[in-house]
Formats: C-alpha cells, sequence, structure tokens
C-alpha cells in the first residue's frame, strides 16, 4: 500500500472512531461516571496498553537531551491532560452536534500555532477564514442573541478551549516525532498524563459506584479507552510524523458529519436549521484556511 493511501486511510479510521466517541462517551457522563474520573480511566489504560505494545516491540530509545523532557512535559499537558479534560468536561455539558462542529475551529487554531512556531506566513483569505469560523462559534455557543448563559454555553466554550489545546499539541509534538519513535513519545506522555490527571479524578473515581454499571457503560468505557484513547492517539502520532500538522488537523472535517449522523440515528439529538447555518459558516472558514494554506 502506497505511504500517503496508508497515512489517509489512519486519518480516516480516527475520524471515524472520533465521530462515534462523541455519542458513545456521552452516554456513560454525568449519570454513571465524572468527567474527569473517566478521563483519568481512559489515559490509565492506554498508559498500560502503549508500554505493553512498547515491551513487545522491544525497541529501546532513551530521552537524548534534558531539555526534551521539558518538551514531553508541556506536550503531555496540552496533549493529554488539558485536551481530555476540557473536552471530556465540556461534552458532559453540552450535545455531541454542538462538540464535534465545534472542533471543526482546531485546524484554524493549527494555522495560528504554526505562524507562531513554525514561522509560517498567513495570507488575506486565511485571515478571513479564521474570523468567519470564530464568528460561527460564537453563534454556535450563544445562538442569535449571545447569551452565554444558556444551557449549553459552559460546555461549548470549554470544546472550544480543548480545539486550542489539541491545535497546539499537534504543532508542539511535531519537534518532538522528529526526534523519536510516534509509540515512544505516546508512552511517555501517557505516563506523565496519569499522573498529572489523578487529581482532578480523584472526587469522581471516589464516588463513582462501579458495581452498578450495566455492560453496555463498560463496553462504553473499554471503547473510549482502547479506540479512542489507545489507537486513535498512536495512528495520529504515526500521521502526524509523516505528514504536516495541518493535513491531520483537516481530517477533522470529517467528525461532525459522522458524529451527527450518530446521534440522530441514537435518537440523542436533532437536527435544527440555525445549527446547519452556523456549521456551514465555519465549514466555510475553515476551508479558506487549508485551501488557501495548500496553493502557497
Amino acid at each position: 500500500m502506497k505511504k500517503n493511501l496508508r497515512i489517509h486511510l489512519a486519518l480516516f479510521t480516527v475520524a471515524l472512531i472520533y465521530g462515534a466517541n462523541y455519542t458513545i462517551a456521552k452516554g456513560v457522563m454525568p449519570a454513571y461516571l465524572g468527567a474527569s474520573g473517566f478521563v483519568f480511566i481512559r489515559i490509565a489504560i492506554a498508559a498500560l496498553l502503549f508500554n505493553l505494545v512498547g515491551f513487545i516491540s522491544r525497541k529501546k530509545e532513551r530521552i537524548h537531551a534534558k531539555s526534551d523532557y521539558v518538551q514531553m512535559l508541556v506536550a503531555a499537558t496540552f496533549g493529554v491532560v488539558a485536551n481530555m479534560l476540557l473536552f471530556f468536561n465540556g461534552l458532559a455539558h453540552t450535545s455531541e452536534i454542538n462538540a464535534s462542529v465545534l472542533m471543526l475551529n482546531a485546524p484554524v487554531f493549527v494555522l495560528i500555532f504554526s505562524v507562531i512556531v513554525l514561522k509560517d506566513k498567513i495570507r488575506l483569505w486565511q485571515a478571513v477564514g479564521m474570523v468567519l469560523a470564530a464568528i460561527g462559534a460564537l453563534m454556535l455557543i450563544g445562538g442569535t442573541a449571545f447569551e452565554f448563559d444558556s444551557t449549553n454555553a459552559l460546555g461549548d466554550a470549554m470544546v472550544l478551549l480543548n480545539a486550542t489545546s489539541f491545535a497546539f499539541y499537534l504543532v508542539y509534538v511535531k519537534r518532538l516525532l522528529a526526534k523519536y519513535s510516534a509509540l515512544f513519545v505516546i508512552r511517555l506522555l501517557f505516563i506523565m498524563g496519569t499522573f498529572m490527571v489523578l487529581p482532578f479524578a480523584w472526587n469522581d473515581l471516589a464516588t463513582a459506584d462501579f458495581a452498578s454499571f450495566p455492560n453496555r457503560i463498560w463496553w462504553a468505557i473499554a471503547f473510549v479507552s482502547i479506540m479512542t484513547t489507545f489507537v486513535a492517539y498512536l495512528l495520529n502520532a504515526w500521521a502526524v510524523q509523516k505528514a504536516s500538522p495541518n493535513l491531520v488537523g483537516s481530517y477533522i472535517y470529517l467528525q461532525p458529519v459522522i458524529a451527527t449522523f450518530i446521534a440522530i440515528n441514537a435518537g440523542n439529538q436533532s437536527l435544527s436549521l440555525e445549527k446547519v447555518i452556523f456549521a456551514a459558516v465555519i465549514f466555510v472558514g475553515v476551508y479558506l484556511v487549508n485551501s488557501n494554506r495548500r496553493k502557497a
């Protein structure tokens, strides 16, 4: 299989997993388990799996420079801890469709951080695209009256912050993946993330009644821990190593389509005209950002 095809197949698989994750994870939180507790479980299980794969592969790697430890810590903070805590706590307070559409802003933030970190140039239509995407996100959060105290506003804002954190991670981790294998980097990030998330998750873990969880909830936790965390992160890291962060970020466009289809078919959400319009504004914005980037 050609290299480019493998990259696109990996990224499509990630989009499919993330698209399903919105509805599956929403079924667990907050009725059965608090968002932060859920995050700790998924990180801890994924860390065990990553280290098991590393042990089986028997590929020995070590940190080359002391400064790389700091870079690993920064990547773990934004790519694992802040990313997951913000997303799951946000998803617990908003709808699956809102969350998936707001994540479309991640490629816009990837462009911004590419300009700051990688010194890329930004063009007029990219700036216009960023403004449109921001307007669409604000309208989706606040509605036509910009009522930020509405039911979903807090969750929407947290998902938007998560998109920012994830975008920074995609750009920042590129320098680490130029030095080390994807598996080695992810193993260290998740080990660090497990200990960093524990203080936030302690209360949720202590109060959860695990004995009362039905089988479907355990299956949901398994899917999120294994597929959304272990498989998706590994595929994403491998793709970032082989391609640009912008290509990886652009595949996020598929997530709201998949998430909306699953949410509506599961009977959890309805699709309003207002949401379609706001989502279309975000789509146009991110298209302008990335189409002009490809021409450049």
